[in-house]
């Protein structure tokens, strides 16, 4: 059965989710919506304000073409909302999606049904105009909930691991909890969201794999795929961090522990913002040092260069660094002044 923009198929497994068939990490559609420009939101916001207006003209006039009008907008809306995140990877019948509306008003009898309002088929029409018109919304709520989650209780972490995750959730959880009592009187925190599960065996792509396991989750709205994809991720030790040097996020897997992407980095044609950020990671420690500090480290690279080349042995190799830290550290205890600091050095 083919997708739509209200129900939708995923597959996962423990490490990896997959669309159509084709395999995608944990976090990373959420990492993907994360650097969503605001703009894309609004041009959606737009078009689905011109659909609506279009939409409520065909219960008032009935006509073809209000209808024709009215499918019109909402082409203009797919054309948006299928080059999203995880819908531009599913198989969506886009025939169905771009006729939706010729089609339900040449079918009398579901054309009556919509027009009913104590019929199903107008509540399953309402439920999609909704859908529809809060899908912009919903994932602003998400992007700002889940930014405000790694700015707040992630970024901070020392390690980046399921368990740290864990830990880091935990007391999200609890502060948000908390809050939500003390200031709204709000019912229990809670993240759950309405899917169809079933558990089916899915062949591994590799050659000669063997039959997995997978649990298929039918979902009838976006954010709620994401949030599932996103906890799942945290799960597996996958979380999305903003880069330290472009300010776009990107999906740290299995622990891996990074503040720079590995994008083209601003202002670059061909080094990334890991190659950018390590090198003014070592830029600011040069900065950083004292002035005995640069001179150990010069006679130490002499030192080694010496003992490289079989100038000095292992062992006066390391009886010459240990005295050499010696007078680091009298000069860095104010033992010495900086001309008898380098006047000691310069005897190595």
């Amino acid at each position: 059965m083919a997708d739509s923009f209200d129900q939708f198929s995923v597959f996962f497994t423990s490490d990896a989710a997959y669309v159509a068939g084709k395999e995608f990490p944990l976090g990373q559609f959420t990492t993907d919506v994360l650097n969503l420009d605001d703009a894309v939101l609004s041009g959606i916001n737009d078009q689905i304000d011109k659909f609506m207006s279009a939409a409520a003209s065909i219960f008032t006039e009935k006509t073809v073409s209000a209808v024709h009008a009215a499918q019109e907008k909402l082409n203009a809306v797919w054309d948006l909302v299928f080059e999203l995140p995880l819908y531009r990877e599913l198989e969506i019948d886009l025939d169905k999606a771009y006729h939706l509306f010729s089609r339900l008003f040449s079918d009398q009898e579901k054309w009556e049904e919509a027009l009913d309002v104590d019929s199903e088929g107008h509540a399953m029409l309402e439920d999609f105009l909704n859908g529809l018109e809060y899908l912009p919304q919903s994932l602003r709520n998400f992007r700002g909930q889940i930014t405000g989650m790694l700015e707040l209780y992630f970024e901070r972490l020392t390690r980046r691991s399921a368990g740290a995750y864990a830990a880091a959730y935990a007391q999200y959880f609890t502060d948000v909890d908390a809050a939500g009592r003390v200031l709204f009187d709000a019912p229990p925190f809670a993240q759950s969201f309405p899917v169809e599960v079933q558990f089916v065996p899915m062949m591994g792509r590799e050659e000669n794999a063997r039959p997995v396991l997978a649990e298929k989750l039918v979902f009838s709205y976006l954010t709620h795929f994401l949030y599932t994809e996103f906890y799942r991720g945290l799960i597996a030790g996958n979380a999305p961090r903003q880069c330290q040097n472009c300010g776009r996020y990107f999906l740290l897997t299995r622990g891996y522990n990074t503040c720079y992407c590995n994008g083209i980095a601003p202002g670059e044609t061909e080094r990334t913002c890991r190659k950018v950020g390590a090198h003014r990671k070592e830029a600011r420690g040069r900065s950083d040092r004292s002035p005995a500090q640069v001179e150990y480290d010069r006679v130490y690279n002499r030192l080694k260069q010496r003992k490289n080349r079989g100038k000095i042995s292992v062992d006066e190799w390391n009886v010459a660094v240990a005295r050499a830290v010696e007078v680091l550290e009298q000069a860095g205890r104010g033992e010495l002044t900086d001309d008898e600091m380098r006047r000691r050095f310069a005897e190595f």
